[in-house]
């Protein structure tokens, strides 16, 4: 059976523990570099070169967690003639994690090649991972400004997609969506939100992967029995 909580549940249960001052993002970031590790282990005989990994970061606390991970990525690929590149969507970046990332030896681009149909996926195309950070379950509404104009200017992404907490554009309760990123995998952090498992979720999240970052959540929002997605909800 897989549980799933809304994303009330999962901020409810993280604040405790972020008052207390424990590094959620750093927990979040370091599962989400060994699992992009093992994807480019995975692919590196048919490679034959280090990794190349793009982070799309957006505002909020889903862009630190991906720029954490990317300076955990930076500090492994960059010495051996791999990559990391980072392209903000968001007016701001969590100041720290880019610190560090840019420390680490990743590299900072700007959006604009990227929202350009003729050039984004061109650019696209030289990286073995995309980390979709862009949006995270703190948002409302659907992709906008320059997020949205680089997912309709990628349009179908040849490299793997990694999504961070959840695919940006998701809702992140119902699964609805209009324009979003699919994904071929999903780190999710703390609990699987219910958007993953309801709407378009299951059909744009790929394989989700779990992080336990040490939540201590009550009863799921819904389970589903089985892979065909039949779903159970703990709520009227």
């Amino acid at each position: 059976m897989t549980d799933a909580w809304t994303a009330a549940q999962i901020r409810a249960a993280e604040k405790p523990l972020l008052d207390a001052g424990e590094p959620l993002m750093q927990r979040a970031a370091a599962g989400l570099a060994e699992v992009v590790r093992d994807l480019l282990r995975a692919s590196s005989a048919s490679r034959g070169s280090a990794g190349r990994v793009l982070l799309l970061v957006g505002s909020g606390d889903n862009g630190g967690d991906t720029l954490y991970a990317g300076a955990a990525l930076a500090r492994d690929l960059v010495p051996s003639g791999g990559a990391v590149t980072i392209v903000p969507t968001g007016s701001r970046l969590h100041e720290v994690a880019l610190a560090a990332a840019l420390a680490a030896g990743a590299t900072l681009d700007g959006p604009g090649p990227w929202t350009d149909p003729a050039t984004a996926p061109g650019l696209v195309g030289g990286y073995d991972v995309v980390l979709d950070g862009m949006v995270g379950i703190g948002a409302s509404g659907g992709l906008r400004g320059d997020a949205g104009r680089i997912v309709e200017a990628l349009g179908r992404v040849d490299a793997l997609v990694v999504a961070v907490d959840i695919p940006s554009g998701l809702h992140p309760d119902d699964g609805t969506a209009e324009l979003v990123l699919p994904a071929d995998v999903t780190v999710t952090f703390g609990g699987r939100k219910t958007g993953l498992l309801r709407g378009s979720g299951p059909d744009l999240a790929g394989r989700v992967v779990l992080i336990d970052i040490g939540l201590a959540l009550g009863d799921p929002h819904l389970s589903t029995l089985d892979a065909s997605g039949d779903p159970r909800s703990s709520a009227p």
